[in-house]
């Protein structure tokens, strides 16, 4: 085990650590034993449950997801406060929602909850659904890169709304690789030698502007994430209730500076110039728009990010121009991989044990069915 460890890890994972323990990490503790108290208590009133599931689960998916989104925004932009930051997302966010709520009648998700297996919302809840979103809060403060929507979704759907999900994500993956890795194949020798003059100050609301579409995009894809635990349509006072909670929480991530998770992007070679951001930023932003006109299934776009890191990385490292070396990228994308796949799992034994009528052999049907069709066309 320990050998296995230190082969995708490095020796600065190797176990066993020696366990420290903050003061902020002492007050995370005990946020989270408050949220699991709360959790207990408010089960059974569900008008209750639903809105404390909400809070949970809005603050945990962003924080968890502001890597894919805005996490090369807020590396690129350490200089500027983040106020601004907060105040450009955050009216990005309610025009994106408010438009969707306006448009499809009190949906803020853009129809991703219309989708088979999750278009009709709980009446009651399950203990573990009201965790899974405090569950998401601890693998990501081990700077895991877990799939919201396998995590907080899973646990609402049926057996076709998972299969359909887990192939659609996992086909993400797969794609966003290739992509990213043909693409810097092309292109990294060239950006290497450009990224070493200094940037153009019109770089800057480029990417402001390339990092703003992908922002609205990622939540067409990801807002039925946060928004599961509500009704399907919103009045006025739940959706004023439903996007003030979220650019509040948004506003605390700024804040933060996006947590301990945002050390997945910052690892990773040359993200935080302004360049090299905006094209990482922009092919991600294509990527999610085919997938958002592919179909109406919830997909995780934690898997599609990470596979278009990784094969940047790979591309880079093959070129000799990544920080880490052939080796050590093979080590980074294989501690994605495997942190992603430990939420996946998570995710998929809540839902097995909260809906009585999934199981895993059917999960793996649908699955089997999703792939047998791509290979038919």
């Amino acid at each position: 085990m320990k050998s296995l460890i230190k082969l995708v890890f490095g020796k600065k994972y190797s176990y066993p650590a020696p366990l420290k323990v903050t003061a902020k990490d002492k007050t995370f503790i005990w946020t989270l034993l408050i949220g699991f108290i709360v959790s207990m208590v408010v089960v059974p009133y569900p008008s209750i449950a639903m809105w404390v599931g909400f809070i949970f689960a809005g603050y945990a998916a962003i924080a968890n997801d502001s890597i894919q989104t805005i996490g090369t925004f807020i590396a690129s932009n350490s200089d500027k406060k983040w106020y601004w930051l907060w105040l450009f997302l955050g009216s990005i966010f309610v025009a994106t929602v408010g438009y969707s709520w306006v448009v499809y009648g009190g949906d803020v998700t853009h129809q991703r909850l219309s989708a088979k297996g999750f278009e009709v919302a709980p009446t009651s809840f399950h203990y573990l659904q009201l965790i899974a979103p405090l569950l998401l809060l601890m693998l990501t403060r081990l700077k895991m890169p877990v799939s919201t929507t396998f995590l907080l979704l899973s646990s609402f759907a049926t057996t076709s709304g998972i299969g359909s999900a887990l192939f659609k994500s996992l086909s993400g993956y797969v794609l966003a690789f290739v992509l990213g890795f043909l693409v810097f194949i092309i292109i990294s020798k060239l950006t290497v030698r450009c990224l070493k003059d200094k940037a153009s100050e019109w770089w800057t609301p480029i990417q402001w502007s390339v990092s703003g579409l992908l922002w609205s995009i990622w939540l067409m894809q990801d807002a039925a994430n946060i928004a599961v635990y509500l009704p399907r349509s919103l009045n006025v006072f739940e959706f004023l209730a439903f996007t003030s909670i979220i650019v509040i929480g948004l506003g605390v991530l700024l804040w933060k500076r996006g947590g301990k998770i945002q050390q997945l992007v910052t690892e990773k070679s040359i993200v935080t110039d302004v360049r090299a951001a905006t094209m990482i930023d922009f092919l991600y932003c294509i990527i999610l728009f085919y997938f958002k006109l592919y179909s109406k299934v919830p997909m995780s776009t934690t898997w599609v990010f990470i596979g278009l890191l990784g094969g940047r990385e790979v591309a880079m490292a093959v070129w000799k121009s990544a920080n880490n070396g052939f080796m050590g990228t093979l080590k980074l994308v294989s501690k994605d991989v495997l942190y992603a796949g430990i939420g996946l799992t998570v995710s998929i034994l809540i839902a097995v044990m909260v809906n009585d009528n999934v199981s895993l052999s059917d999960i793996s049907i649908q699955f089997t069915n999703q792939l047998n069709k791509l290979i038919k066309l």
